[in-house]
Parts: C-alpha cells; structure tokens; sequence
C-alpha cells in the first residue's frame, strides 16, 4: 500500500498529537556533559522528521491533535517554526487539521502569526465539520477555549455523515489517564462510539494506546520523549484506507530516546565483570534504533558485595556504567542517572543477632524503619536543619521530607558504616 493514489475512500493521512514544541527542560544544567542544545532541538526536529514522512508517504492530510505547544511563546520564534513546518505540507498539497490542547487553548498563546490557507484549527466554541468530498473523508472537531476544561465534548459532535469516511478529533483524558495525566474534556469509549466514526483521532495523553479497533481509537503519545519518564519510542499513526478499509501503523519518529534500564548484579564480585554485564544491557537496550540519542537512566539492582565497594567509595559504580557507555559501539548514548538499588549479600538478620556494635547499629536501623514517626524524629535530631541550608545546587531531586526517602537514607548510611567496619567482606 505504499503507492496508493487519492480517490474518493482511498487516501492515506498522519496522526499525531502533543509535540509540545520547545517545551522547557529543566535541570539540565546539574549532568555534567548533558546533550544540551540536543535535547533542547530534540521537539523540533522530531516535528520536521514527521514532515519528512508526509512528503516521503504522499499523504492528503495531517491530523494534530491538541498541544502543539507547551505554554505561551516567550517570543514569535516558535510560532515561525512550526509555521515553517506547515508551509513545506502546503507545497505538497497536504492539508492540516489541528485541535487545540489544554497547553494552546484559545488565550493561552497570546501571539498571533496567520497560518497557511491549507492548515484548519477547529473551533473551540463547539465542535465544528470538515469535508474533504474529493477523497470522501469527513473530520469532525473542537478545540479547547481555556486550558481547564472538565466538560465532556462529545455529546457536541455531530453523528456520522452517511456514505464518507468519518474522522473524529479530540484532546482528551478519556478514562484511562491512570492518575499520570490531568483530567480534562473527559469522555468514555462508549460516549465516542455512539457517534458512529470510523476513526478518533485523540491526544493529551503521552503513551500509545490504540483504545480500541473498531472503530479506531488512538492515542498515538507524544512525538518527541521529554525527560527519563517519557520513556519508548514516540511517534505517529500513518493509517491507509483503500475503498473504506483501514490499514495503520506506528512510525517512530523521536531523535532522542528515553530509556530506564534496570541491569541485575546478583552474584557480580569485581568492577569489570559488572562493566561487562552493563555493557551488553545497553547495547542490547539500543540495538536496532536507528542513529538517534539514547538517553539512559540506569538502575543496578541485585545482591553484590560490590554494594559495600560503593559504600566505600562512592562514585563507583556511577562511574563503572559510565564506562560501559563507553564501550558500546554503534549507537550513541548519554547516561542521565544512575540508580543504586543494591543489597548486601550478607546475612543481616545473622549479625544482627550479635553482641557487638554491628549488631546494636543493625537493631537501630530496624527499629526506626518499622517506627516512621521515630525515624522522623531521629533524622530531625541528627541532621538538624543542615538539609535546609544546603544551596540549590547540591540539592537532588529526592524530597527528605518523606518516610520513604529517610528510611533510603537510613539504609545508605547503615550500608557506609558497614562496609568501613569491614563487615560486607
């Protein structure tokens, strides 16, 4: 189907959703060696990748579903790009047809550039029908007319025009957002299916997801991953319809992937053997993904005397997966994190049973662990208010305030204590 010619109920169409174009990130400035400007292009270059695909598939149209953008331009040098982007569809005769999200509703991007004669943004007063008689497709949607919108839309639209190929757009939760995503214009399947289309076009939440197949609808996720729980290859729906049958597929179009990569070292002993184990996880974890960025946070899991190594000196084992990278050939990789989740391979429960200090220092731990009130406590009278005056540098993404992170900061100091005193040999 890769030479299929417009006609009236077969034509070929893209469908994408949250690009998020420009859309800050932050914190950047704390990774040392970091892909900067990289990341910071990576939404704009996923955009011109799916432009790259419209000419390449000679398709009639595009749909974008809602958040083209992040937030207000801070100047018109968004605005141009993505209009930039809309021209070259223009050229090819590709028409397109947006709704906008929670992040570009009507008022939220205060600047205005006029956009091509080919590109339609539905209205945000009610939901609006677009014809396209010549390939028999008819799009119906709404944009949204202020960022918070807890209204269902889809009672609004209009039922399916009889005979044409019926294409429905929405920026939506619907009901599967999980608690990740914000709740807005929600809606149910069955609500959509009373409408009778043949395909719902969706955004607003940023992992694939094909809701259902008959009719169609999807999700397709953001375009372009934006930080380490963004994480898989994002991309767009390419569907091809040939005399009313319905053919599409996911195309991955993301210039840096996200990745979180959990590698066990049960049983590991020296820092070559994991280096070696580490290195064959990513270059499995990459294998196949094309020339783009792989950006990686990695988690060492697993019982390992290599835990009392790092308690010793820690860096180790940051550094040791760090020169895994290194050694994988063929794919180009950044290490955004990396996550310690080792254990000990002692046994604790035996030493703990001792009359020595180890075994007092052990019985400590275990009872401000089970007591989150005495291990508040504990950490306020030990620590004072050291936490609170350390500059905003220094300061990780964990919030100490929290019962779990202190009982990780309890079981770290025990693990440092421990292997100074010789007791993880």
């Amino acid at each position: 189907m890769n030479n299929v010619v417009a006609s009236p109920g077969t034509f070929r169409f893209l469908h994408a959703a949250d690009l998020h174009i420009d859309s800050p990130l932050r914190g950047l400035s704390r990774y040392a060696g970091a892909p900067v400007e990289r990341l910071r292009n990576a939404t704009r270059r996923a955009l011109e990748n799916l432009v790259d695909l419209a000419l390449a598939e000679q398709v009639q149209f595009v749909l974008l579903a809602g958040d083209l953008y992040d937030r207000d331009w801070p100047d018109f040098h968004t605005g141009l790009f993505f209009r930039e982007q809309m021209v070259r569809l223009g050229r090819a005769q590709i028409g397109v047809y947006i709704v906008q999200g929670n992040h570009d509703a009507q008022g939220t991007i205060t600047r205005e550039l006029p956009l091509p004669e080919h590109v339609k943004v539905f209205s945000s007063r009610s939901a609006e029908t677009v014809r396209i008689d010549a390939l028999g497709v008819t799009i119906h949607g709404r944009s949204f007319p202020q960022r918070a919108v807890d209204e269902d839309f889809v009672p609004d639209y209009p039922d399916a025009v009889p005979g044409q190929f019926n294409i429905g757009m929405l920026h939506t939760s619907l009901t599967v957002g999980g608690g990740i995503h914000e709740t807005y214009a929600p809606t149910s399947l069955p609500m959509l299916k009373t409408k009778g289309y043949d395909y719902w076009a969706l955004g607003h939440v940023h992992t694939r997801d094909v809701v259902c197949e008959s009719p169609r609808v999807v999700f397709p996720g953001n375009l372009q991953g934006r930080h380490a729980n963004e994480t898989g290859p994002k991309g767009c729906e390419l569907v091809t319809v040939v005399a009313g049958q319905m053919e599409a597929r996911f195309v991955p179009l993301d210039v840096v992937r996200w990745q979180q990569l959990q590698v066990a070292l049960d049983g590991i002993a020296s820092l070559a053997q994991a280096t070696q184990l580490i290195a064959a996880a990513l270059a499995e974890a990459t294998q196949g993904a094309g020339d783009r960025l792989h950006a990686l946070r990695v988690v060492l899991t697993g019982r390992s005397t290599l835990h009392g190594t790092e308690a010793q000196q820690p860096g180790t084992l940051e550094a040791a997966v760090h020169a895994a990278a290194q050694d994988v050939a063929g794919a180009e990789l950044w290490i955004e994190q990396v996550q310690l989740r080792l254990a000990s391979p002692i046994d604790r429960a035996q030493l703990a049973q001792g009359e020595d200090a180890v075994a007092e220092l052990l019985r400590l731990v275990d009872e401000l662990a089970a007591d989150p009130a005495a291990l508040a406590a504990w950490t306020a009278k030990a620590c004072g208010d050291v936490l609170h005056k350390l500059p905003a540098e220094a300061k990780t993404d964990a919030d100490w305030s929290t019962s779990a992170a202190m009982q990780a900061l309890l079981l770290d100091a025990e693990a440092t204590l421990l292997a100074r005193l010789g007791s993880t040999a």
